[in-house]
């Protein structure tokens, strides 16, 4: 039997997705609501392929609990913060997690981690407290780190058809667990080290990071000479060696906007690079207000509660808002005391900040200027209801003449 502890983002869809493939799993998690939600058969987030993939899992037996089980399988994939102040990383869930296995696990059980974790995290934190309890690593408990690989709105299909790490210090663990994610995974599975498990899911995020850094520096480089940005990357990009990514209003998720910092807190004198692409990253939400601003000030509005901010969520398509940079938008307004600007996101169904409405049309009568945070669908297929809305399209949508972009 597999116990996995934690069920959010990464825990659920894994936990089903290895019941679906004919594994005996408990899902455990702290949230008494949560537990109490799955056991009615009520998932906790959207998802596409989630419901379908449910329905297989709970008619292939998958329960949900709050208890630890006792048994010789145990992934783990609560969350990993990072301190606002040091920007290392908060090991606590973590460490939490495996005191709470070694209280029941059977002898020689086998502990993975599945949550992302900065280098050494484990040879610093998590032996130390497995010795400190009087278990012997490779006898008593067996350590692994198989570090999750997808993303919210293709979750499903990556967990199939993206490639796998298992990072382990006995080959043959490493060996088995190979085995085990070969029940879903239809691509390669690497077996590496665990330090090296760690070190490559925080490069593969902080790749992706300077490489949007680049993308929103360019943006505001082309804006400050009055040059089209899309214009030029997508000339840049006919090179066969060259691949901008678009720019936007900033990074969201709990990868990108995260893991980059495990590195800055833990080489702050080796991360120069790393570090200036957070910041610039984490400026776009100042830029986005800037341009608001100048429309603003281009069209005579003075009332900040004529502006709408369309998208709540980090990415399209999804219903995750977790450092999305709308709600870092609204912590800079609300740093300038302005106050009452509206929200509407289709995908999010409870009121989650202030001014936030609930149908389209409302939200759409209620302002002058349209702010697109997020390219959901539903904006793509709802353009001609916006068309005489003054539209500044941070994601580059809107193909109207008169359209600000970043």
């Amino acid at each position: 039997m597999i116990n996995i502890i934690g069920l959010g983002y990464i825990g659920l869809p894994t936990a089903l997705m290895f019941a679906k493939n004919g594994q005996k799993v408990v899902g455990t998690d702290i949230d008494n609501e949560l537990i109490n939600s799955l056991t009615q058969g009520r998932l906790t987030f959207q998802e596409t392929g989630l419901e379908e993939l449910f329905q297989e899992a709970v008619s292939n037996g998958i329960s949900f609990t709050t208890e630890y089980q006792k048994t010789d399988t145990y992934i783990i994939a609560v969350q990993t913060p990072f301190a606002n102040y040091s920007k290392k990383l908060d090991p606590r869930y973590v460490i939490a997690a495996v005191n709470n296995v070694l209280d029941v696990c059977e002898k020689e059980a086998v502990l993975i981690i599945e949550s992302t974790l900065a280098p050494g995290t484990i040879d610093k934190h998590i032996r130390p407290e497995i010795e400190k309890r009087g278990f012997s690593i490779g006898k008593d408990v067996h350590l692994a780190h198989a570090p999750e690989r997808i993303i919210p709105g293709n979750m499903i299909y990556e967990l199939e058809h993206n490639s796998r790490t298992i990072g382990a210090d006995d080959p043959k663990i490493a060996a088995r667990l190979k085995k085990l994610y070969s029940s879903f995974c239809k691509s390669e599975i690497i077996m590496t080290d665990i330090r090296s498990a760690e070190m490559s899911k925080i490069i593969e995020n902080t790749y992706r990071d300077v490489n949007i850094a680049f993308a929103n520096e360019l943006a505001k480089i082309c804006r400050a000479d009055n040059m089209d940005v899309y214009e030029i990357i997508k000339i840049a990009n006919k090179h066969p060696r060259v691949n901008i990514l678009h720019p936007g209003p900033g990074v969201g998720g709990h990868c990108i906007s995260v893991d980059p910092w495990f590195l800055v807190g833990d080489y702050p004198d080796l991360t120069n690079i790393i570090l200036t692409a957070r910041k610039i990253n984490e400026s776009m939400p100042t830029h986005v207000l800037s341009r608001i601003r100048d429309i603003m000030r281009e069209h005579n509005i003075m009332d900040i509660s004529k502006i709408g901010l369309y998208g709540l969520a980090y990415k399209e398509n999804v219903n995750d808002i977790r450092k999305s940079p709308t709600l870092q938008l609204l912590e800079r307004m609300d740093e300038h005391l302005a106050f009452g600007v509206k929200v509407y996101d289709p995908l999010i169904e409870t009121r989650i900040v202030d001014h936030q409405f609930m149908h389209f049309e409302d939200f759409l009568n209620e302002i002058e200027i349209i702010v697109i945070m997020t390219a959901h669908d539903h904006i793509k297929n709802n353009m001609e209801l916006i068309k005489d809305k003054l539209i500044l399209d941070t994601k580059n949508v809107c193909n109207f003449d008169g359209v600000y972009k970043l």
